[in-house]
């Protein structure tokens, strides 16, 4: 999993309370349990103008000019910034390989479905909350003004809107550390492998029965 350590990025606003994940990535697109590849499928039902499967060259479908994600202003934008109970619905982790996908490495909200933002955390994808006005004011600013950038700092716990404004977030000190190193639970697991041989070695000398291998 990549480090998340401080990040400065073009923020994409979008200004939709309880999106959730159906939305952000739909349900014909779970077939695969790669990381990668949804990309083009982000948003999808919003971002095209017609109807999407897999396998289809997306390249070729038709946009829906209204949406955000598609005006050029936005592109390349790493920061997505939302309203209230973002990621509610399926408990799909999906949506947060989508969003990695496209290129997001931060969400900005003031609040979020639990396990969207555990998933969030789980792959490396910084899940900041604010207080719905810090949000709602961060929003009116990138709207009146797009093409905005925020810096964040993890090991801050700060971001730093477009105007200079500075607004402190939490977050939990285990999963803060997880992201500060690029460590998900399997690399986590990895990091105490000698440990666990350890233990392992001792546990079949103390009850060697438990080892024996079974008749047949």
């Amino acid at each position: 999993m990549e480090k998340f350590i401080r990040s400065e990025g073009l923020v994409a606003p979008m200004d939709r309370a309880n999106v959730d994940t159906d939305a952000i990535i739909p349900k014909q697109y779970l077939k695969s349990i790669k990381r990668t590849g949804y990309g083009p499928n982000l948003f999808d039902a919003w971002r095209y103008l017609d109807h999407g499967e897999p396998g289809m060259d997306h390249s070729k479908r038709r946009l829906n000019p209204d949406f955000v994600l598609n005006h050029p202003r936005y592109r390349g934008a790493t920061v997505l910034l939302a309203r209230e109970n973002f990621g509610c619905g399926s408990s799909r982790e999906h949506a947060v390989w989508a969003l990695m996908d496209f290129g997001f490495r931060a969400v900005v909200a003031p609040s979020y479905s639990d396990i969207f933002h555990n998933n969030c955390l789980k792959n490396g994808m910084l899940p900041v909350t604010l207080p719905a006005a810090e949000v709602r004011a961060l929003l009116d600013a990138l709207l009146a003004a797009p093409g905005g950038k925020v810096e964040i700092d993890l090991a801050g716990q700060s971001l730093k809107g477009p105007k200079g404004d500075v607004h402190p977030f939490r977050i939990d000190p285990f999963a803060k550390t997880c992201l500060l190193e690029g460590l998900d639970e399997i690399a986590l697991t990895l990091s105490s492998a000698a440990e666990i041989d350890r233990y392992e070695r001792e546990r079949k000398k103390a009850t060697p029965w438990l080892f024996r291998d079974l008749p047949g």
